[in-house]
């Protein structure tokens, strides 16, 4: 949490006094003796001579009485990173360094897709006194969040006048990508901690498993894994335990072109691509791998080094918050020639795009030899659970909705031309609802680990 006084700040209403405003309490009043002046029967201007004077005579009390907004001081907490959809907290505190009490009301000039319960404080405040009010936030976009104005308004204590001041107090709150998925990762990641004790889950005892110790045989071990000479030995079955081989490299590159802008769910593609993103971070340095990621539009936007450290799913989503959509052709083959230049040891690559026939055929088969030639390559989409259920089809009341089938069954079978052609270049294809990807990646990489193909 970050706290700042509003009054370290510019104070840019107050020079040495900040001029006395009329409120609305005195505004009725005004309009109340106007109403009884108009309904006198006197016809001498003395009497509404008296009335205004009297009026500003009271107002210009009000005013002189109304405590300074310089004597209040107000200190904000706000998050430095909030991730989009999670709640944080906002909190002000309030403090009155004059000799005597005042109303006091704060105005933040809080973002609305924060989603803030409240963006204004109203507090009485006596004399040396302090109040801290607190609020909560849930952003639903991502992105960089400057905060800056604070507005500090004190009315006189007749409620005629008031004095108030705008001060510049600047932060900063970042809010990450969502993380929709991370409940189910980490119920994934339990099938490690199997993996790692040399239990069924693991299918092969090739290149994607290291010998870790010999032990007793279970009832649910398979025969294959028993040790014989040692068996003949001890008198008793023995067998091979193994753990999933670690420090092996994965590297994601996530499309931010034209393709990932279209919207499936009421979300960006490219927003369920960061999911996807951050749990495949999440299970592979839970299991010790490298990762790595690129992100990419017509041009290389930003490079996170490989590694295995507990950081790296925070360091991925800070590559990614920023991110809109390019409304442009993504540039595929510089972006692999600088993936695969960068990352120079064999891994998983992992490339997050649509797949959009047209695209796949001029854009992506021809750069994906740059990748297939020495790496395990796995594309990744997101379907769309509208069109499948308009392909779906049923009872037509309307010809627009055979039309509709028609042309959801049409781009069905040009997604699945494109799956095809991907597979036969030699790469795993995962093409997953959106809420599904993440998880189907994550259980891709699994197997691929278990399989020693990694």
């Amino acid at each position: 949490m970050r706290l700042r006084p509003a009054n370290a700040g510019h104070d840019r209403a107050e020079a040495g006094f900040a001029m006395p405003l009329p409120t609305g309490r005195f505004a009725a009043l005004v309009a109340v003796t106007g109403l009884l002046l108009f309904a006198w029967t006197g016809r001498s201007w003395n009497a509404l001579l008296v009335v205004e004077m009297v009026l500003l005579a009271v107002f210009a009390l009000d005013a002189v009485r109304c405590t300074s907004p310089k004597l209040i001081l107000v200190t904000r907490a706000a998050p430095d990173v909030v991730t989009m959809g999670d709640e944080a907290e906002v909190s002000w505190v309030v403090e009155n360094h004059s000799r005597r009490g005042a109303q006091v009301r704060v105005a933040d000039a809080l973002w609305p897709s924060f989603h803030a319960k409240r963006r204004k404080l109203d507090a009485k405040l006596a004399a040396r006194a302090r109040v801290r009010v607190r609020t909560t936030i849930r952003p639903s976009r991502r992105g960089r969040f400057p905060l800056n104005d604070v507005t500090v308004r004190v009315t006189g204590p007749l409620g005629l006048s008031a004095r108030q001041s705008n001060r510049s107090l600047p932060a900063v709150v970042r809010v990450l990508p969502a993380y929709p998925s991370r409940d189910e990762v980490q119920r994934r990641l339990r099938i490690p901690r199997v993996l790692e004790v040399g239990q069924r889950t693991m299918r092969t005892a090739g290149g994607g498993t290291e010998f870790d110790q010999l032990r007793d045989y279970r009832p649910d071990d398979e025969f294959r894994r028993i040790d014989w000479p040692t068996t003949m030995r001890m008198q008793r079955p023995i067998v091979k335990q193994y753990r999933a081989e670690r420090n092996q490299s994965v590297v994601l590159l996530l499309d931010n072109g034209r393709v990932m802008a279209g919207t499936v769910g009421g979300v960006a593609r490219v927003e369920h691509a960061m999911d996807a993103v951050l749990a495949v971070t999440h299970a592979a340095t839970g299991l010790g791998d490298r990762v790595g990621l690129v992100t990419f539009d017509r041009q290389v936007r930003s490079i996170v080094a490989s590694t295995s450290g507990a950081g790296q799913v925070r360091r991925a989503a800070e590559a990614m918050f920023t991110l809109e959509p390019e409304l442009v052709e993504s540039a595929y083959t510089d972006a692999f020639s600088v993936a695969s230049a960068r990352f120079r040891r064999r891994s998983l690559y992992i490339v997050l795009t649509d797949l959009v026939e047209a695209t796949v055929d001029q854009s992506l088969l021809p750069a994906l030899r740059i990748l297939t030639r020495r790496h395990l390559v796995v594309i990744a989409g997101v379907q769309d659970p509208t069109i499948a259920a308009w392909a779906a089809g049923g009872d037509h009341r309307w010809p627009s909705e055979a039309f509709r089938e028609a042309a959801a069954v049409g781009s069905f079978d040009q997604r699945a031309r494109a799956v095809a052609r991907l597979r036969g270049a030699g790469a795993v294809v995962v093409d997953a609802e959106p809420e599904r990807l993440g998880v189907q990646l994550v259980d891709t990489y699994l197997a691929l680990k278990a399989s020693g193909r990694l």
